[in-house]
């Protein structure tokens, strides 16, 4: 059984960086896509960055592009979502997720907030402005 398990979230103030981890487990293929959601309170939850496990290519909405990076060490099983410049709309609870139908990267973030097989717990961000 797939697992996906979120590390790094916090307070930070406006302007400053965060670092988000998913250690993943359990994949029984290669060929998967994985990634971040986010959802703000009231809000719906939505696709931020995702990346594929096969060739690495990359999706990013219009409102991290820029500023987040996501990267993924493959031999340790982790994807990484560096947040830069934050701003206090950024403010959510992050998710790591991931697909082996919705196996490109802009297929999971498009489609991933009602369609992703596997979700992590979540973790906290909060931007102070």
């Amino acid at each position: 059984e797939v697992q996906l398990v979120e590390s790094g979230g916090g307070l930070v103030q406006a302007g400053g960086s965060l670092r988000l981890t998913c250690a993943a487990s359990g994949f029984t293929t290669t060929d998967y896509a994985i990634g971040w959601f986010r959802q703000a309170p009231g809000k719906e939850r939505e696709g931020a960055s995702c990346i594929s496990s096969n060739d690495g290519s990359t999706y990013y909405s219009d409102s991290v592009k820029g500023r987040f990076t996501i990267a993924s060490d493959n031999a340790k099983n982790t994807v990484y979502l560096q947040m830069n410049n934050l701003k206090p709309e950024d403010t959510a609870v992050y998710y790591c997720a991931a697909d082996m139908v919705l196996t490109h990267p802009q297929a999971l973030g498009d489609m991933g907030p009602v369609g992703a097989d596997y979700w992590g717990q979540g973790t906290q961000v909060t931007v102070s402005s």
